[in-house]
């Protein structure tokens, strides 16, 4: 499905999520990293919590917990997030709101289910990724983002049949309002039954969709991708081309997501992303003795 006028990237693989429980026992599908996938640079993690309904008193979540080396990127779609930590930074994250969390040189944080939506239960849904970060950048002072629903640009097509939220970078006109370390794609594409999108996608970056809902056809080899599936694109163009078959009963819902590959050895323990051996000690003894600080009641 090539032309004159376009290079549509190919598809490099299909990778089926895992189930793995996380923090305190909720489930999460992982498509990576995992035994036969580990990273895809620069991307460390990607979790989907949910979708679940949780019973009254059912909602767990991560308690304190460390990070150093990167960021990470949680989007809520359904529920409501509560998140403290050790620099005095609070915040209840609502349906659609986005947090982007450069951990940096290193940050104790709890992410946890909103007393209330705990008490009360609920559908529960959310996406976190890590970013790696640079070398340069991996010891820079934690910093946040957060972005409400309500703020977060969004576009469609003229006849309404492909809808955007624009996390990072740039989609259908609508510019994100991130600000990321190393370039960054990420996006939230709705398409009808029967709608095809193509989106640009610099060549040197490193791109994957990762399909929330539904069942789509994926680059110029219209590979199939379906629900819970991490679609892999291989650098051989500069444009991603995703169709939801007219056939389709439901609409297809996928993250399209890409940056910048750091090409940098990546050393990772738990909840540190280094470059080597010895920063991870230090990270693990840094936090051990406290100079990560603590999460105060």
């Amino acid at each position: 499905m090539t032309s004159q006028t376009h290079l549509f990237r190919t598809v490099a693989g299909i990778i089926n999520s895992v189930e793995t429980f996380e923090g305190a026992g909720f489930l999460v599908r992982r498509p990576f990293p995992k035994s036969s996938f580990s990273e895809f640079d620069p991307f460390l993690l990607l979790d989907e919590l949910g979708p679940i309904h949780l019973k009254p008193g059912q909602a767990k979540g991560a308690p304190d917990h460390p990070h150093r080396g990167f960021e990470t990127v949680t989007y809520i779609l359904a529920g409501r997030l509560e998140h403290r930590d050790s620099e005095g930074h609070s915040g209840l994250l609502h349906p659609g709101d986005v947090q982007w969390m450069t951990a940096g040189a290193g940050v104790v944080h709890s992410e946890m289910p909103e007393a209330e939506f705990t008490r009360t239960g609920g559908r529960l849904h959310g996406i976190q990724l890590w970013v790696n970060l640079p070398q340069s950048d991996k010891m820079s002072p934690p910093r946040y983002q957060e972005i409400p629903a309500d703020q977060i640009p969004s576009a469609q097509t003229e006849d309404g049949s492909v809808q955007v939220r624009v996390i990072a970078g740039e989609a259908l006109g609508a510019k994100a309002l991130i600000e990321t370390r190393t370039p960054i794609i990420y996006l939230h594409f709705t398409l009808q039954p029967g709608a095809t999108i193509v989106q640009t996608v610099p060549q040197a970056y490193n791109a994957f969709a990762y399909v929330l809902d539904g069942s789509g056809e994926f680059g110029s080899d219209q590979e199939s991708g379906n629900d819970g599936q991490m679609v892999l694109f291989a650098q051989d163009g500069e444009e991603v081309i995703i169709t939801n078959p007219a056939e389709a009963q439901q609409p297809l819902d996928l993250l399209l997501i890409a940056g910048v590959p750091l090409n940098e050895p990546v050393v990772r323990y738990g909840p540190f992303v280094m470059n080597t051996k010895t920063e991870i000690q230090q990270a693990i003894d840094d936090y051990r003795n406290g100079r990560m600080g603590k999460i105060h009641a």
